[in-house]
């Protein structure tokens, strides 16, 4: 890729302001809504919620990278904190210390966010990376502002539950499952040194609907600067040089 971060300029605070305002904005609609009107709506808002969640960390990744605001690092990194704060209250700091840790030792004994998946399991696997960042201060603060919510604010405890705990749990599975077990798991095939990780071989709708083209993610660690949006472009281009065209 020929592009460095400074070329994108706002168009990564673009982006991020659409994915937050959007969680935002689908988030108020969801806790407030009739919970027995919606009906049948319920389910696929849930899983509109969940990818919008996805969306929240994916862009405080991009942060992590630097690629969110390239030129105005303060910006950058004020939008991954909140990003992971609304998340789940995680902290950014350690966050981006973790992954960069990540990118350093992909797939080994140096990485957080490997666990041998091939022989334990994908469960053990997805535990080990849960409580790699999940801290009992975070469970602490999610329970007091999901009774602060329910309690005060009056939001309906279906509608928390649905809406706001749900998806944040289930786009973790998301997250997991497109963004480090099947990129970086143990298969008869060799790894590719030094990045060890794998692309799948997904159309570009459906790598953004699995998970904002995270499964581009040998081209991901190739090129981390590269924000999740311009991945497609990153992979055609790798695609077209490994074919010799």
């Amino acid at each position: 890729m020929s592009r460095t971060p400074g070329t994108y300029r706002w168009r990564g605070v673009l982006i991020a302001a659409i994915v937050l305002l959007s969680w935002l904005g689908t988030l108020i609609f969801a806790l407030q809504a009739d919970f027995a009107a919606l009906g049948w709506a319920a389910a696929p808002l849930s899983l509109l919620m969940t990818f919008l969640y996805t969306g929240l960390f994916i862009t405080a990744h991009d942060a992590m990278h630097g690629t969110v605001a390239p030129k105005h690092p303060r910006l950058n990194s004020a939008i991954g904190i909140l990003a992971t704060r609304l998340y789940a209250l995680f902290s950014f700091r350690v966050l981006l210390r973790k992954h960069h840790e990540h990118h350093a030792h992909p797939a080994s004994d140096g990485d957080p966010d490997f666990h041998d998946g091939a022989h334990r399991g994908f469960v053990r696997w997805y535990l080990h990376f849960f409580f790699t960042y999940v801290t009992w201060k975070q469970l602490l603060g999610m329970a007091v502002l999901y009774n602060v919510l329910m309690h005060i604010v009056g939001v309906p405890d279906a509608n928390l539950i649905l809406f706001w705990a749900l998806p944040a749990i289930l786009s973790t599975f998301q997250l997991f499952y497109f963004g480090t077990y099947l990129p970086h798991r143990e298969t008869d095939e060799p790894y590719r040194e030094p990045h060890r990780a794998r692309s799948n071989e997904y159309g570009v709708l459906l790598s953004f609907l699995t998970c904002y083209h995270f499964g581009y993610h040998e081209e991901h660690h190739v090129h981390p600067g590269v924000p999740w949006w311009r991945l497609p472009a990153a992979r055609r281009a790798r695609n077209a040089e490994n074919t010799g065209e």
